[in-house]
């Protein structure tokens, strides 16, 4: 009874992607109602590390990030695998600060969706979106059906529903919204599984980020993917391990299995005890590629995994939803601003064109990366004979992190700038 229902805008998830909209809306002047099904804080499956990338996203969205608020930084990305041990700073460019950072995902979140209402957006927990609301003439997306929830996550009382003249969706991997529109996702991008839990270790306070390239089946044959370990400075890091699958089909591995041996075998030097997690194993899906489209339909904006906005190369998602709600706040403020029918739905429908010129070529790039490693054979040639080069690992550097100078740069930069341009923005 009295609950405010209408909004100029309606965001579905308050994640990454839905609360930094939510805040850059709020921020501008929009009244923005964020239903999130959860209660803050919650456990989402998630590395809890952060590259230089996300960090200039927390910076636009002007987000303190002190280390007594148990943000930890981290100055580099060690690479292990086939013998090797290489370190790569994060180095000062103009686009990108020089560090990244590690906290865990409950309290990322936590503090975005605190962020997002010290701006002024309404952020109601505990709502989960049942379904998008149509017009019955144009079929455009004019609000979304919800239902509360109770502590235990069961849903509670009569279905309600909120009205907008816009919907951003950024539920994450269900893609409810989209789904329920008959947007499936594209079984030509590549789809991700990862796995991660807690350990206690001696080294928690380690300022770098380690990835482990060389991840093997039972068989010993190296599979797709790579391990990680990231430091959280509170006596644990976050492990995890992730394999790709180039199409999206299931890969039948036992990804539990496989994390449970790559801990055993390879992380002896962590002091960690493979038998006493701090926290049970926890697995999810991951979207990869824009393998959901159009990241726009008339009243509907996808940001996020939603519109599967995560990186093929190392299955970062954290900072191209914020990217992504960072761009769709644009567009909703051009709409405001423009002045007929045909401009308003054309400033809303440049926001999937800007989306696709930000990552489009370095997303197809990685659809060729993911078709490539899944050959065992390419995966031994890298090992072998990429591994041991360190001019060859600097440019794999870039390419796995995403950080590289768009407007210049060292050789690898500009190698970087060439290939996301040609490459074919699908």
């Amino acid at each position: 009874m009295g609950v405010k229902t209408q909004a100029d805008v309606i965001v579905v998830g308050a994640g990454p992607g839905g609360s930094a909209v939510a805040y850059y809306l709020a921020r501008e002047g929009f009244n923005v109602i964020a239903l999130e099904k959860s209660r803050f804080p919650r456990e989402k499956v998630c590395g809890d590390g952060l590259t230089p990338k996300a960090v200039k996203e927390l910076q636009l969205l002007n987000l303190p990030t002190p280390r007594e608020d148990g943000w930890i930084p981290n100055w580099g990305l060690r690479m292990v695998g086939g013998g090797h041990r290489l370190e790569f700073p994060w180095h000062e460019q103009e686009s990108f600060p020089n560090y990244g950072l590690s906290l865990t995902r409950s309290s990322f979140d936590h503090t975005l969706a605190e962020h997002a209402r010290s701006a002024g957006a309404d952020i109601r927990e505990g709502w989960f979106v049942t379904g998008s609301v149509r017009d019955d003439l144009t079929g455009r997306v004019i609000g979304v059906t919800a239902k509360a929830t109770d502590e235990k996550g069961r849903k509670v009382g009569d279905e309600v529903t909120y009205s907008a003249p816009l919907v951003i969706a950024a539920d994450g991997v269900s893609a409810r919204i989209a789904l329920g529109l008959g947007m499936e996702r594209m079984d030509n991008r590549p789809m991700g599984v990862a796995v991660r839990t807690y350990f206690e270790t001696p080294r928690h306070d380690e300022e770098w980020m380690e990835g482990h390239l060389t991840i093997r089946d039972s068989e010993s044959h190296l599979l797709p993917g790579y391990g990680w370990i990231f430091p959280l400075g509170d006596g644990t890091a976050n492990i995890g391990l992730g394999t790709l699958s180039p199409n999206g089909a299931p890969s039948g591995l036992d990804h539990r299995a496989l994390f449970d041996n790559w801990v055993r075998e390879d992380l002896k030097d962590w002091g960690i005890d493979p038998d006493a997690p701090v926290s049970k194993v926890q697995g999810a899906a991951i979207p990869m590629a824009f393998n959901r489209q159009p990241h726009y339909v008339p009243g509907l904006m996808l940001v996020g995994d939603s519109g599967g906005m995560v990186s093929p190369f190392n299955g970062e998602g954290i900072a191209y939803a914020m990217q992504s709600a960072r761009r769709a706040s644009e567009a909703v403020v051009a709409w405001r601003e423009a002045r007929t029918d045909g401009a308003r739905e054309a400033a809303l429908e440049s926001y999937a064109d800007q989306m696709k010129e930000d990552l489009g070529g370095y997303f197809s790039l990685g659809r060729v990366f993911a078709e490539l490693i899944d050959h065992p054979s390419v995966m031994r040639l890298c090992t072998r004979y990429g591994l041991p080069r360190p001019l060859v690992m600097h440019f794999t550097h870039k390419l796995l992190a995403d950080v590289y100078e768009p407007s210049g740069g060292d050789w690898a930069d500009r190698l970087m700038v060439t290939l996301t341009k040609v490459a074919p923005a699908a």
